[in-house]
């Protein structure tokens, strides 16, 4: 078998487990998961469509949202396809360094997606705070930057990781207990002093989350501090409700990870199914919500859909 042939220091292919414990239930948990899938495909390629066609959408809000639908689309298509092939076809088998493009495009587009949440806190926090500036501080050359911005932090933080992975000899075997590639599943198969990409791990995450989430808190306490000087009840009303799908789209994307987390520490003996359907939730449950939060919640995206549905109903 190839995944049993070492080439150098590590082998040249693993195999993924799937879900450990319920490989007799695999086709079954596949219908689920293709659904949220083909929902997430759906929603965030027909928000693209929407936004790119319609010249009036071309604003802040929307471009941060484009960038948003775009990563969700990422997150979800390097991983689901491997995953679905898993359940269906018992493809078990990735190479190794397939293995190592599938970690590092889930991790930088997960650090990614955050950088892009933060920014649309502070695209709501200058709409609301500072109305009159809107236009002359998130002008374009600005998104771009802040693109570019999510991008470099997101490749710098980890670039390093296939190149630490490729150094360790693994001799635990080639099988990862996950149905993808990620990183600690990858480490604990792997021989030698593996306590840097341990700490690096921890350390990233904890960096992204905690200081991301501090400035999503910071951008939040001045929006409600300036509406709640607003005159009327109504204008608070309005002015919040600009926020409520950014809302939705931040718990959706941390609450998995903190229930993830939590679980991590409190419920170190569960079964190992439990957790990696948890982080299995984290990667489907906001690309499949996301283009759902801003298509009722906003105004001009729910128009389009609409219209879009009459026309081929007439």
């Amino acid at each position: 078998m190839a995944a049993s042939n070492i080439t150098s220091t590590h082998p040249t292919a693993f195999l993924l487990v799937g879900i450990p414990g319920l490989e007799h239930l695999h086709v079954w948990i596949s219908i689920p998961f293709c659904f949220a899938y083909t929902l997430a495909l759906l929603g965030n390629c027909t928000l693209l469509l929407i936004i790119r066609g319609d010249a009036a959408l071309h604003e802040p809000m929307y471009l941060f949202l484009a960038m948003l639908a775009i990563i969700d689309l990422v997150l979800s298509s390097t991983t689901l396809p491997k995953m679905l092939a898993i359940f269906w076809f018992r493809d078990r088998e990735i190479s190794f360094y397939a293995c190592l493009v599938q970690m590092f495009f889930l991790h930088s587009f997960s650090i990614m997606e955050s950088a892009v949440l933060l920014a649309m806190a502070f695209d709501r926090y200058v709409a609301i705070c500072k109305p009159l500036h809107y236009s002359t501080i998130l002008t374009g050359p600005l998104i771009t930057k802040i693109g570019l911005a999510a991008v470099t932090r997101a490749v710098t933080l980890m670039i390093p990781l296939p190149f630490l992975l490729r150094r360790f000899h693994y001799c635990r075997g080639p099988m990862i207990a996950h149905c993808y590639c990620e990183h600690m599943a990858v480490v604990r198969l792997a021989c030698g002093d593996t306590r840097f990409n341990n700490i690096y791990g921890i350390a990233v995450a904890m960096f992204i989350v905690v200081l991301d989430l501090l400035f999503v808190t910071l951008s939040y306490i001045f929006i409600l501090q300036a509406v709640l000087q607003l005159a009327s009840q109504e204008a608070r009303y309005k002015a919040f409700g600009t926020c409520v799908s950014h809302l939705g789209a931040i718990l959706s994307t941390y609450t998995p990870v903190v229930i993830s987390s939590v679980m991590h520490r409190v419920a170190q003996q569960a079964a190992p199914h439990v957790h990696i359907l948890l982080a299995i939730f984290y990667l489907l449950f906001p690309p499949m919500v996301n283009p759902i939060i801003y298509g009722v919640k906003t105004k001009q995206i729910r128009d389009h859909v609409l219209s879009l549905f009459w026309r081929k109903n007439v």
